[in-house]
């Protein structure tokens, strides 16, 4: 039987790249999958992906950066499901690469708002719970963004690097609670990070280019000379999520196909 058999997990941005590959993933090991995002279309397809292959998940929209709508998540997963074992905070946005001169006021709010805060307020709600019951498993999808200067633009290198903090903060201050804070910096992963990106920005949206736009610059770059695939991710989700990673805290995990380590 898989370790996570039965155990009740919450994810925002379940619905497209990483997330949803995580949702697949878990859910296949027996896992609830209780799925928060605003991309209904895509979020209502995923559950149904997993509920054909006889798991079980569910989908609520919600937007991360409303305090009252994440709540409403965490909370009703725990009064329907009866805990909260983890929480994967998948949930971004994209700016383009926009350097800090480029960066308007409203497209740092937006990335700010999703990345960051949103991430913040979903791991105070999860960590409501969490700290009572003595057990929890919060691992954040970060960025090498979060980790050097120029992989991504102005604020969504600023975002990444807050979940890197906050990530290393709730580690450590919730250690001896029983509850695990981990973060997750992946490299440049084929998703559709840009076209979502664009269309939740609206107005706001930059053009969506990036140091992993170019093809040749992934094979100069990145020493596997390609992209990662969000089946790729899954594996350090899975087991920081587990039993396994009990003695594992406050850490960032980089999977870029040696890209940082150049």
């Amino acid at each position: 039987m898989s370790e996570h058999e039965g155990r009740v997990f919450v994810i925002t941005g379940g619905e497209t790249g990483i997330g949803r590959a995580a949702v697949l993933h878990l859910a296949s090991k027996g896992a609830t999958m209780v799925l928060g995002g605003v991309l209904a279309e895509e979020g209502a397809a995923t559950v149904q992906a997993v509920r054909d292959a006889g798991g079980k998940a569910e989908f609520h929209k919600t937007d991360v950066r409303s305090t009252e709508q994440v709540d409403a998540l965490i909370d009703g997963a725990v009064r329907t499901h009866g805990r909260i074992d983890g929480l994967i905070c998948s949930a971004a946005i994209f700016d383009g690469f926009a350097s800090g001169i480029d960066t308007t006021d409203a497209l740092w709010d937006q990335i700010m708002g999703v990345n960051a805060r949103g991430t913040f307020l979903a791991c105070r709600a999860a960590l409501r719970h969490m700290v009572p019951a003595g057990y929890g498993r919060i691992v954040n999808v970060a960025s090498i963004g979060g980790l050097v200067g120029m992989a991504d633009g102005a604020s969504y290198t600023a975002s990444k690097h807050a979940v890197v903090g906050l990530t290393k903060h709730l580690g450590c201050f919730y250690a001896k609670e029983g509850v695990t804070v981990n973060a997750l910096c992946p490299g440049a992963i084929e998703t559709n990070v840009r076209a979502n990106s664009a269309r939740l920005l609206g107005a706001d949206a930059p053009p969506m280019g990036g140091v992993g736009a170019s093809q040749e610059w992934v094979k100069t770059a990145i020493p596997m000379q390609r992209k990662g695939q969000p089946d790729e991710m899954t594996g350090l989700i899975s087991f920081l999520l587990g039993d396994g990673s009990s003695y594992v805290t406050g850490q960032c995990f980089t999977a870029d196909g040696g890209w940082t380590a150049k």
